[in-house]
């Protein structure tokens, strides 16, 4: 099977459309649907079938695609074997990191991967939520993704995923707060209280909605506002309450906000590396990994 029919059938399945498969391939779409019909002529099989508008994968369509990610794996396998044989990684890596992530780990990281020679970091904040997550892959080598720990795993054969970091959520409230001499706080204390959380759907708010499950207090939320500086400033201003990430928060002296953890309750996001199966034989994308790993290791100390 031609390499090239492939990597349009997996694009194409990634992306979920002719047009957008063909906007990622820099061609036309009418050259996407010629790969694809020669793609189903050579194998003997329909690979896609009518869906509205559009096509969609047949059966043996996702199968293909299945066995095409370990053929283009095998290949990228192939390059690094070659890339062994420099003195360092090199080329460009593509990273997409949320945001909270990004100013926990990003500045170290760059630091680190400037270290070599020949290695660049190509790196974009995305606001993503854990179902978005495998399909940023299309676009990117390294995806540093988040969810509730309570939420199920990243499920999919066609990606690693390589654990970074639990981070445990605190409750943020103004320094005056009646509670903030407290050194933890129960939920059922916040009963009445204004919260201020994150969009649905994202894994924050993720959590705060699994502990009303597990606790039956329901918050009153007030705003939603996805990033936590504003959140910070507005709980320091007396606006609400919060629930934000123990090592991204910042308050220190004179921020106006305290934070205190939940009694008896755990809730914490897990911080991972999402990447697509067989990416971890690049060099380049393994070095980028376990740099990111470093800097959580030192930040932990």
């Amino acid at each position: 099977m031609d390499i090239g029919r492939l990597r349009t059938l997996r694009e194409f399945a990634d992306r979920g459309s002719v047009t957008a498969a063909a906007r990622a391939l820099h061609c036309t779409p009418s050259a996407v649907s010629q790969q694809l019909r020669a793609l189903q002529t050579e194998v003997g099989l329909p690979l896609t079938e009518p869906a509205g508008r559009g096509l969609r994968l047949t059966d043996a369509g996702r199968a293909l695609v299945a066995r095409a990610d370990e053929v283009l794996a095998a290949l990228d396998r192939a390059e690094s074997e070659l890339d062994t044989y420099r003195s360092a990684p090199r080329g460009r890596v593509r990273v997409a990191i949320f945001q909270s992530a990004g100013l926990m780990l990003l500045p170290g990281l760059l630091h680190r991967v400037g270290a070599y020679e020949g290695l660049e970091v190509d790196v974009r904040d995305v606001d993503m939520t854990p179902p978005e997550v495998p399909g940023l892959l299309a676009d990117y080598d390294v995806v540093v993704a988040h969810r509730d720990e309570h939420a199920p795993e990243f499920e999919s054969g066609r990606i690693e995923v390589v654990p970074l970091l639990r981070e445990p959520l605190d409750v943020a409230l103004p320094v005056g707060h009646r509670l903030a001499r407290k050194r933890r706080v129960e939920l059922a204390e916040l009963a009445d209280e204004r919260w201020i959380s994150v969009d649905f759907g994202f894994p924050v708010d993720d959590v705060l909605r699994s502990l009303t499950v597990r606790t039956g207090v329901r918050p009153q939320i007030v705003q939603r506002i996805n990033d936590f500086r504003i959140i910070e400033r507005l709980v320091a201003a007396g606006h609400g309450v919060a629930l934000l990430p123990r090592y991204t928060v910042d308050d220190r002296r004179g921020s106006g906000l305290v934070c205190r953890p939940l009694a008896g309750i755990r809730a914490a996001r897990l911080v991972e590396v999402v990447c697509r199966a067989g990416a971890l034989g690049r060099p380049a994308v393994a070095t980028v990994v376990d740099e990111l790993r470093a800097e959580v290791a030192a930040l932990a100390t």
